[in-house]
């Protein structure tokens, strides 16, 4: 999208952001008021059928602001990463396009288009990290606040229909403000639930597959070599799936449409600084990977 094109598509931008920011706030009102009454955080049923309720009593819709605000700066954060990266190397870009829906948390996320095509290893490394690091960034203090909202309640997580999966990272914060408790005791509040859905959003990112923004590091890094590193990660998906059957999905999904990478004929270095960033993206993706994100009580 040329600079002439993208004020005349600004309002689309905004109409998406704010509509998202509603469907949010409406999945958090619901968070908030389970997190209020100590019921589980999601009771399927109940909640995917009176997901309209706080389109009933408007005034409700305040009570999922905090959900919302966290999510929705997070997911925030890792598009203007990439965006502003695709800026900064002149490569045309849009701005993030929000994505509302009627979902547990109210949206399926959000995305930049790059039109321009990428022929240097370190734009194509840049625009890769830029996202899942500056949206690490933003959820960090989001779940340190999340978490000292939070509160003990025994046995909560065997009372709801779903059981969240704990990424080292919140289980190493865990540690430090509940110490003793066992993570099924920790009821999360509505702030720190934003922020899990951040970690897991950044861990399918940084899958080093193909399109995903783990990929573009992998390639960057490796070059050709990335097609080897993309089949073993297909692969680990699949016992994962037996954990977490919607791995076999994402399996099919990333077989077809995104394990495939433009060339890139540059054999530029990418300098001691990218591999370092290159190390903290690693870091990142073991403390936010887990192996079964969300399981049914029967499972």
């Amino acid at each position: 999208m040329s600079l002439k094109e993208r004020p005349a598509r600004l309002w689309l931008h905004v109409l998406l952001l704010i509509a998202t920011l509603v469907t949010c706030s409406a999945a958090g009102a619901r968070l908030a008021v389970n997190f209020e009454t100590g019921k589980p955080a999601f009771v399927v049923e109940s909640d995917l059928l009176d997901w309209i309720f706080p389109y009933r009593e408007p005034s409700r819709l305040f009570d999922g602001l905090p959900f919302a605000i966290a999510l929705l700066g997070i997911l925030m954060a890792h598009e203007m990463g990439h965006y502003l990266a695709c800026r900064h190397y002149r490569l045309d870009a849009t701005l993030p396009f929000f994505l509302p829906g009627p979902s547990l948390i109210g949206t399926f996320g959000a995305f930049i288009r790059i039109r321009s095509a990428i022929f240097s290893r370190r734009t194509l490394f840049d625009v890769g990290v830029a996202g899942p690091i500056a949206g690490f960034v933003v959820l960090l203090p989001i779940l340190l606040i999340g978490l000292q909202m939070s509160r003990v309640v025994p046995g909560v997580a065997d009372r709801g229909d779903l059981v969240f999966g704990t990424p080292l990272l919140l289980s190493l914060l865990e540690v430090l403000y509940f110490p003793g408790v066992p993570t099924s005791d920790i009821y999360l509040h509505p702030i720190a639930r934003a922020a899990w859905v951040g970690i897991f959003a950044t861990a399918l990112n940084l899958l080093p597959i193909g399109q995903l923004d783990g990929g573009h590091i992998i390639y960057a890094l490796f070059g050709q070599k990335h097609k080897k590193l993309t089949m073993v990660a297909l692969g680990a998906l699949i016992p994962l799936g037996f954990l977490y059957w919607p791995w076999w999905i994402w399996a099919v999904v990333l077989f077809f449409l995104g394990r495939r990478h433009p060339y890139i004929f540059d054999d530029e270095p990418l300098g001691t600084v990218r591999y370092l960033l290159a190390i903290a993206a690693m870091l990142i993706f073991f403390l936010s990977f887990m192996p079964a994100p969300i399981q049914t009580q029967s499972s």
